[in-house]
């Protein structure tokens, strides 16, 4: 069992998140995962940092914590040729402490470029060749590749670390969770579903499985759930509405109507460590072995204090079920 810390790039700034991810390191995070996005989710977010500039910072002021992207979607906005060399830089610079989480992607962020948005099977399709591509230019020297949707041309990646980045599959559904199976080195989930773990495993994964777990902690109820509906009351939508809208005003319209309630049944929340122990627990339970906290509270250094006095000795102690 490893416990990561997701950096909340939309609802910080970039200096912001690079400060939390040497704090993470400090109260004994194994990794730090950050979102690629190029808009927020919602309006009172009011950020979207650079992922990968993020990543090089953090690669530069941490020494021991394992960094991932959660997640990239490597192709229309960018080009899997651009992520291969992305992720390969980014191995070097932080000395192998990289993991590549890779997704579908959302019309939120991929829009920008003009090029449409792509039904969800042409998109797994488009995800199956860029990568394809990624790892055939991990494995050295020029190539080429004629692709039904993306192609490259006598490209090669000349800095390249000495063992590839592991690829992190996103799985919203038990397509994408077979591509992670056959073509990944793990699993990424946002719902503790036992039933996307069995597609992945029945498909032959036998990878590290990655999961987001809401967490929300300030020192009352209240101020709790009030500050998790304000930074992710985006994330009850799921996944089929998350890939489907274009942008932020269109995400606050879509939630109009979700309230505290409905982010307390979702949550784990308050100052209680044993709610929020129980809300790692149920991914723990559905089988999930790298689970990252997602601390949508108010106060980002009492969440800190938190983990390290409250959760990270339950946390680790054999409190969780699950595989370690």
């Amino acid at each position: 069992m490893q416990i990561g810390y997701k950096l909340f790039a939309e609802g910080y700034s970039p200096q912001e998140i690079v400060r939390q991810a040497v704090r993470a390191e400090a109260v004994g995070f194994d990794f730090v995962e950050v979102s690629d996005h190029f808009h927020p989710w919602l309006p009172e977010h009011g950020h979207s940092g650079f992922a990968w500039s993020i990543l090089a910072a953090v690669a530069a002021r941490t020494e021991r914590i394992t960094m991932a992207t959660g997640v990239t979607c490597p192709f229309i906005r960018y080009h899997p040729a651009i992520i291969a060399q992305a992720a390969a830089t980014t191995a070097l610079l932080s000395q192998g402490r990289f993991v590549l989480g890779l997704g579908s992607g959302e019309q939120l962020n991929e829009h920008v470029v003009g090029r449409g948005w792509p039904p969800v099977d042409r998109r797994h399709a488009m995800l199956r060749e860029s990568l394809e591509i990624i790892r055939l230019l991990w494995s050295g020297g020029y190539h080429s590749y004629d692709g039904r949707y993306l192609t490259l041309e006598d490209a090669q990646v000349f800095d390249l670390p000495e063992e590839s980045p592991p690829i992190i599959i996103a799985a919203g559904g038990p397509a994408a969770a077979r591509i992670a199976a056959e073509m990944g080195d793990g699993v990424f989930v946002t719902q503790p579903d036992a039933g996307l773990l069995r597609a992945y495993t029945e498909a032959g994964g036998k990878g590290d499985r990655y999961a987001e777990v809401p967490l929300a902690w300030a020192t009352d109820d209240a101020a709790a759930l009030a500050s998790a509906r304000s930074m992710f009351r985006f994330g009850l939508t799921g996944w089929k509405v998350q890939a489907e809208l274009p942008n932020p005003v269109n995400f606050d319209a879509a939630t109009a109507f979700i309230d505290n309630a409905d982010m307390a049944s979702a949550f784990g929340y308050g100052p209680d460590p044993e709610r929020h122990i129980e809300a790692v627990r149920t991914f723990s339970d559905a089988g999930y072995d790298r689970l990252t906290l997602v601390n949508a509270g108010p106060d980002p250094d009492g969440f800190f204090d938190f983990y390290a006095t409250e959760l990270a000795e339950p946390l680790r102690s054999g409190a969780l079920s699950g595989r370690g």
